[in-house]
């Protein structure tokens, strides 16, 4: 009887997974980032399948033990990954624990990624030396893949439970921005700690990973040591069943447990509407568990993105890690009026309420971000020693933290997304609603845009040194000042048009029009325009901005995958300037591209995007 209720449940429930990824891909814009991460994920796939082929299994292991971090990882930077099927759905359902979890878990194999996934674990039948390791090869990856999934649920379920208390939210932005700082720095703990027999050292850690064990069970079945090849699939089998266990019990504590309202500590005592939206603004950075991980997520990526460098001696990031803290910030606060949802009303409903509205979230934005990011950047500009770095950080942070105070208004009242009201959000508060394609494209606009208001300053700096400094000051206050008048006239003139867009969503209509001009582009030429968008920011920041900074700054001994840095004389200008034009150029097709489509008439009656 149980089993005949799981497998009915769990056959619904992709049948409602099938049905809701098939609406998906009538949306443009979430089409274009599935077709997207699609197209990345068959690559690497295809990549790991060239290393198995090499027969390199050290090698191999730890491409399996990056594959099985990503699913880990992936979904905490993903809006806490793809909840179609939310628990919360299936409250009110006479449905036992485990069969709701594991209907959910065999809901969640039905999708891209795990397909993906799969084709990427052929390796082991690939690396297999024979017909018996062949045939434990095809056991060893279904489980394998089990597990990849699974943990991937289970992350996103303590991540949330994290999110629930204060100093879990801290602990969850901490490790959230350790890991993604170490996907850009992380060489340098690698080289710094394994400084001898890289591939063979790692190769052993990844083994006794759970990532590694279904290679190890392939291993050992070419040997003929049986026992290891029980031991290992056993060992994948008993992994599972505890993290299903798990994943059931954390799903019954979201959708059961109930939280009682707080009597506020300290009422708002403000005395003019400034000083109230000011002060509610304030209390949102400090209270609101969402907001305070942002931040810390923010200062603290800042962190370890410069200092994980001083594991081989390297100082000279380190002035960098306040102005990397601002500009993180300001991406992350990019969409302020989408998070306030319906609660904007009491916004829209006062009177000559939008320019203090405005005014009080800039004002929040600087004291929470401001004199933080300047105590980094003094403290750890004075430990690098370099005295020449000086006038530099000093004139671009108040230059990005003008900016990125100025900006993040304005693209939160020009380009607001809706997202779920945060009374109403659900046991995983990383999921946001429907939307999360959309907040992670502002997100990235949003970090070329903040980084690109510090280069006026930047430049003078360059040049005349000191001077840099009233230069990032002037222009910090003034992006500050415009931006926020921008945003203030917006909701003076479409306040009531915001509100109904945080409230309902876009209609179908809307919708249509919204994507009407691009339907009518050539397939290759939306495909192209999503791609150079997505990865537009590899050449122009890694390979042109940062070794142009190096070599500004005298840093001639760091290389790391800095292409420039490994050419002679010259040609290192050159090739930072060709890569710099071809982050630029690829920016601006597939911006110009979205613009001259989103400018097309509904009816397609408007000439052809030329070119």
């Amino acid at each position: 009887m149980a089993l005949a209720l799981t497998y009915g449940t769990s056959r619904t429930l992709v049948r409602m997974r099938l049905v809701a990824f098939r609406h998906a891909l009538e949306d443009q814009l979430r089409r274009s980032w599935i077709v997207t991460g699609g197209f990345v994920g068959l690559a690497l796939a295809g990549g790991t399948l060239w290393v198995a082929a090499r027969g390199d299994q050290d090698v191999l292991v730890v491409v399996l033990a990056v594959w099985m971090l990503g699913w880990v990882v992936g979904p905490l930077f993903a809006g806490g990954g793809d909840e179609t099927l939310k628990p919360e759905y299936f409250t009110m359902m006479p449905l036992p624990p485990r069969t709701l979890s594991t209907g959910l878990l065999v809901a969640a194999l039905a999708g891209v990624a795990p397909v993906i996934s799969l084709i990427a674990l052929l390796s082991l039948v690939v690396v297999s030396g024979g017909v018996a390791a062949a045939l434990v090869a095809v056991p060893a990856l279904l489980l394998q893949l089990l597990c990849f999934v699974l943990a991937s649920r289970l992350a996103v379920a303590v991540y949330g439970v994290l999110l629930q208390v204060r100093s879990g939210a801290v602990i969850a932005a901490l490790v959230n921005a350790f890991i993604l700082a170490f996907t850009a720095q992380g060489w340098a703990l690698i080289v710094a700690f394994v400084s001898t027999d890289v591939q063979g050292t790692v190769g052993k850690a990844a083994r006794i990973a759970p990532s590694g064990w279904g290679l190890v069970a392939v291993d050992a079945a070419g040997r003929g040591d049986w026992l290891e090849v029980l031991a290992a699939l056993a060992g994948l089998v008993v992994l599972a069943g505890l993290m299903l266990l798990a994943w059931s019990a954390l799903l019954v504590r979201r959708t059961t447990v109930t939280r009682a309202g707080r009597t506020p500590r300290r009422l708002l005592t403000a005395r003019t509407p400034e000083g109230a939206a000011a002060a509610k603004e304030l209390r949102s950075w400090t209270r609101d568990l969402l907001y305070g991980h942002r931040a810390v997520f923010a200062v603290a990526y800042g962190l370890f993105f410069c200092m994980m460098p001083l594991a081989i001696g390297m100082k000279s990031m380190l002035p960098w890690a306040g102005p990397a803290a601002v500009v993180m910030a300001g991406s992350m606060a990019a969409n302020l009026y989408g998070a306030d949802g319906t609660a904007f009303w009491t916004t829209l409903m006062t009177p000559g309420s939008s320019r203090a509205d405005v005014r009080a979230r800039q004002r929040a934005f600087l004291l929470v971000f401001g004199p933080s990011t300047l105590l980094i950047t003094l403290l750890l500009t004075w430990w690098s020693g370099d005295t020449g770095a000086w006038p530099l950080v000093l004139s671009v942070l108040p230059a990005l933290l003008g900016g990125a105070a100025g900006l993040v208004v304005a693209c939160s009242v020009y380009a607001a997304v809706p997202t779920t009201d945060a009374h109403k959000r659900s046991g995983n508060p990383l999921n946001s609603g429907e939307n999360e394609g959309e907040t992670m494209g502002i997100v990235y606009v949003m970090l070329v845009l903040v980084a690109t208001t510090c280069a006026p300053a930047l430049v003078m700096a360059l040049y005349t040194g000191w001077w840099g400094v009233p230069v990032g000051v002037l222009s910090g206050v003034l992006a500050w000042w415009y931006f926020g008048r921008v945003a203030a006239r917006r909701l003076d003139a479409r306040g009531p048009e915001l509100l109904t867009l945080l409230r309902h969503g876009r209609s179908p209509a809307e919708q249509a029009k919204k994507t009407a001009g691009l339907d009518a582009l050539p397939k290759w030429r939306r495909t192209l325009a999503g791609f150079c968008l997505g990865f537009a920011a590899i050449p122009l920041f890694p390979q042109a901005v940062v070794p142009a900074v190096f070599k500004l700054t005298g840093n001639h001994d760091t290389k790391s995958w800095f292409l420039a840095l490994y050419q002679d004389g010259p040609w290192q200008w050159v090739v930072i300037v060709l890569m710099a034009a071809l982050g630029l150029s690829m920016y601006a097709f597939g911006g110009l591209t979205y613009y001259r489509a989103k400018k097309r008439a509904p009816d397609g009656s408007v000439a052809v995007v030329a070119g």
